[in-house]
């Protein structure tokens, strides 16, 4: 959805584009049913958040904003900085020490303002809210708002031009809740809110799974997660309230499943994604679609299920080996 400007001016152009839907044989293979990916790692910023943090960007800057701030691990932050440079804001992003060194220099190369605060994503984005008392700075929250989650369904949009028939679930990453929140708007304006979502997360970074197990908010301890650009300790409200709206179905992995899919991933399709990506990957590489089918959580025959490539622009092949030599994968 084109951000709509006051004054009888023309919509703004959005800064994410429409992404390819692919079939995958090695994951239909594995997964026991066709699957067919959202390639959302090939948008300009390498994840889906450039969907919606574009759009609050956008909104942002015809409102008058004179300076973004944004907490992040790392995607959101590369979303609202080259949101910035287009828009010419100027941005400040605070990331937390566990983002490591290739989200900074990404970052700085897209003319942002870096601040490294903190061990968690909690404790920058606790940073980010100081510096948005600033007169004329805005913060650009990476998952928890309306125009964060309206921009991201625009994905669900763009599936039901590409798929001949509503999918038989859509898996995706939860972090902090955007995506889903984003994706459960999206089946809800194009009329299949019966699609189930299956929300996969890491131990360790899994405050979603904890909150609907107790059915309120909950907040981890810490993130131990290497997963971190999932690290939010507490979900967003939103989220919870989606699996009250809709059917979805928590699914917690290990940090080794995770990394492990990220390997197979990069050898089979020939695409490197982040460990919060291989979160949703191990889901359809364990066999857990077909243990939720045998468990009747989703229906047998299924039909063709639908994986967001959410990205991730923090991980290379040497942060790869790094990960896979911490846990004892090498």
């Amino acid at each position: 959805m084109a951000a709509q400007p006051a004054g009888g001016q023309k919509p703004q152009k959005p800064f994410h584009i429409v992404t390819p839907v692919l079939e995958s044989l090695s994951l239909s293979k594995a997964a026991g049913t066709k699957v067919f990916m959202k390639m959302e790692n090939v948008q300009p910023s390498g994840s889906f958040k450039i969907r919606g943090i574009g759009h609050l960007c956008q909104a942002a800057a015809r409102k008058g904003c004179r300076h973004f701030v944004c907490s992040s691990g790392g995607n959101a932050g590369l979303a609202a900085a080259l949101a910035a440079r287009e828009l010419a804001v100027p941005i400040t992003v605070v990331v937390p020490s566990s983002s490591g060194p290739t989200a900074v220099h990404k970052l700085q190369e897209l003319g942002a303002t870096v601040e490294v605060y903190g061990k968690v994503w909690d404790d920058a984005n606790s940073r980010a809210q100081e510096l948005a008392k600033t007169e004329g700075w805005v913060i650009i929250p990476p998952f928890d708002h309306p125009l964060v989650w309206e921009g991201h369904a625009s994905l669900v949009r763009e599936l039901k031009d590409a798929l001949e028939d509503k999918p038989g679930a859509i898996v995706v990453a939860v972090g902090g809740g955007g995506l889903l929140a984003g994706v459960v708007a999206g089946l809800q304006q194009v009329g299949w809110q019966d699609v189930p979502v299956i929300a996969a997360e890491t131990l360790g970074a899994h405050s979603f799974h904890e909150a609907l197990k107790a059915g309120r908010l909950v907040t981890l301890p810490d993130i131990t997660s290497v997963a971190t650009c999932l690290g939010a300790k507490t979900v967003a409200a939103r989220a919870l309230e989606c699996a009250r709206e809709c059917q979805v179905i928590s699914q917690v992995v290990q940090d080794e499943e995770a990394v492990r899919a990220v390997q197979q991933f990069l050898d089979e399709e020939r695409a490197l994604v982040e460990p919060a990506c291989g979160a949703p990957l191990a889901v359809l590489y364990s066999g857990r679609l077909q243990r939720l089918q045998s468990e009747g959580r989703l229906p047998s025959p299924l039909r063709p299920v639908l994986l967001v490539v959410c990205g991730g622009s923090n991980i290379h092949t040497g942060r790869l080996r790094a990960l896979q030599s911490q846990l004892g994968l090498r």
